[in-house]
């Protein structure tokens, strides 16, 4: 028989604890004890962008995960306040932590300030949002003014305004450092880069994270399982313990939108697995 890897062990352990954390019974608990971890892990719902409300609410749960970052299908913005407030109500009280909405982008001063009138109105401590460069003031101040943080999200090679990590601290080093980086590491991988790099790097400045895996570290890369692209995630995830990150590593899985579950439950299976075994 062959040698098995460190890392089709991992993979193994990580699809079992996956397998075991999607099984709904009474008084179902953490597979793992994650509240020894700085950070938390979390649900970025454009995951389930196929899917309503009341679902992404569901699947998210039978994850087993607390917090959840929604996405606009999911809570729109163009809803009423009654409406917000509402939909925000129906996700705490099934038990989730509503930490956070977006990707939202900001093109103009009336969209920087909608955008933080409708975490107001949900209760939301974080705007994951792409602003234009000539807003970070304005949504500086609102930064200071409002206390709820921003973190703009790195797109990719293809992304004119923040491709990369570096291109969002270029941007964001001397403002309130409640305006930081949401760093999604498949965009990142996808430029190149090693996304335990800017990790450590902009640490200070990271706000929340998209953890996810991708085929290929190209401009062409796709997302795919956690565990079976070209990330090392092993190494990202020993690096945000090391540095002390203590925000969400959220997943966000674009793949397989019509029925993202078992896909979903094999990612953080994977990282679920790692991470017990620190």
């Amino acid at each position: 028989m062959g040698r098995t890897s460190r890392r089709d062990f991992i993979k193994a352990a990580g699809i079992g604890a996956a397998a075991l954390s999607t099984r709904a019974f009474p008084g179902q608990r953490e597979i793992l004890r994650m509240d020894r971890l700085p950070f938390g892990l979390g649900m970025a719902s454009y995951t389930f962008r196929a899917f309503g409300l009341d679902e992404t609410i569901a699947m998210t749960k039978r994850l087993g995960l607390k917090r959840i970052s929604l996405k606009s299908m999911h809570l729109p913005l163009e809803d009423s306040s009654a409406q917000i407030q509402a939909a925000a109500a129906k996700v705490r009280e099934a038990g989730l932590d509503l930490y956070g909405g977006g990707v939202i982008y900001m093109r103009t001063e009336a969209e920087v300030r909608h955008a933080f009138a409708y975490a107001i109105k949900a209760g939301m401590r974080m705007i994951i949002g792409v602003p234009n460069h000539e807003l970070l003031p304005l949504a500086n101040a609102c930064v200071r003014d409002y206390g709820i943080m921003l973190a703009i999200h790195n797109h990719g090679p293809t992304d004119k305004i923040y491709p990369t990590p570096e291109s969002v601290y270029e941007k964001v080093q001397s403002l309130d450092l409640r305006l930081g980086l949401c760093l999604d590491i498949g965009h990142t991988q996808r430029c190149g880069i090693d996304p335990s790099v800017p990790a450590e790097k902009y640490k200070e400045r990271l706000l929340d994270i998209h953890i996810k895996d991708v085929n290929e570290a190209t401009e062409k890369g796709e997302t795919v399982e956690i565990g079976r692209g070209v990330i090392d995630i092993p190494k990202f995830l020993r690096t945000l313990v090391r540095t002390g990150y203590r925000g969400t590593a959220s997943l966000e899985y674009e793949k397989d939108e019509k029925d993202p579950l078992p896909g979903a439950a094999e990612s953080l299976g994977y990282v679920r697995g790692f991470l017990a075994a620190l």
